[in-house]
């Protein structure tokens, strides 16, 4: 059995409709770090029964396939404890909520999924948590939402239904979502929890290239996404390249040279670097690493 990607190492998070047997058993070659069976808006309530059916077996050909595996329930008021009853028995890596405003919603979900690894025989703790935050309330609460819970590795940013609680107008260029993308990643990092940015919901690889690379300079090293077409896409702009690595490592050179010579900075290339730049440098050169011992563990 391939190694369990680690949270912080999960670039692609990607939503795949809950029933849909043909999309679901093509998802594990899509290259997608984390493949999300989606028992929400992506599966109509008439179907949610089917849906649930297909996870052991479909967990289990993912797992195999080396993807980490995550399901996202309903909310717990709704169809969500029947979701659960019957996904857990599949053993999900992760458990994502929706429209988590609250937190309470997640101590609730915590404590359900205590009750089905006691029931299912799964070792204590073993379930991750995946809070997704779809609404205002839930936004201005990222913080407390994240601290609730030892299991939770990240939360998840939405995108269309942010939108709609927020009377804003959807765009390809996502500027109605600037100021939650950017408070988001602030709220998940001072929790120290992986921050998965919102779904680019049109089309084009062009923009989702653009709207990746703009989340990448915030700050995010993961982003959800609903169409595996861009699976490819995002992990490339999420993981560095040989030139970002470059440079970095010509930063990382010439300032541990200044301070070894007494100098506190050092001039590179026409721009002043200083500890922080530094810090960044070195941050990336070991996130690449990480990746690669990663991918070589896999192989």
């Amino acid at each position: 059995m391939p190694p369990r990607r680690p949270a912080n190492l999960c670039r692609s998070w990607l939503f795949l409709e809950g029933a849909n047997e043909a999309v679901l058993q093509r998802a594990a070659g899509s290259g997608a770090d984390v493949l999300i069976q989606e028992l929400e808006d992506f599966t109509p309530p008439a179907l949610r029964p089917k849906a649930r059916t297909l996870a052991p077996e479909l967990y289990a050909a993912w797992r195999a396939a080396g993807a980490v595996v995550a399901v996202r329930v309903n909310p717990l008021e709704q169809d969500g404890m029947d979701d659960l009853a019957a996904v857990m028995r599949g053993r999900p890596d992760i458990v994502a909520l929706p429209k988590v405003a609250e937190p309470n919603h997640v101590a609730r979900l915590e404590a359900e999924v205590s009750r089905f690894e006691r029931d299912y025989g799964i070792p204590a703790g073993t379930t991750a948590l995946l809070p997704n935050i779809e609404l205002a309330r839930g936004l201005v609460q990222t913080g407390a939402i994240a601290a609730v819970s030892r299991r939770t590795v990240g939360c998840l940013l939405a995108s269309e239904d942010l939108a709609a609680d927020l009377g804003a107008e959807r765009g390809r260029d996502g500027l109605e979502l600037a100021y939650c993308r950017q408070r988001f990643i602030v709220e998940c990092r001072a929790a120290n929890v992986v921050a998965v940015d919102c779904p680019y919901t049109f089309s084009d690889a062009e923009g989702v290239e653009r709207e990746t690379r703009w989340a990448r300079r915030l700050g995010y090293t993961a982003k959800s996404l609903v169409d595996p077409a861009h699976v490819a896409v995002i992990n490339g702009v999420l993981t560095p390249g040989e030139d970002e690595l470059r440079r970095a490592r010509k930063i990382v050179s010439a300032f541990e040279a200044s301070r070894a010579g007494g100098g506190g900075r050092v001039e590179l290339d026409g721009a002043l670097v200083e500890m922080p730049a530094y810090s960044n440098a070195k941050r990336l050169i070991a996130r690449a690493e990480a990746l690669l011992q990663f991918e070589r563990s896999g192989n």
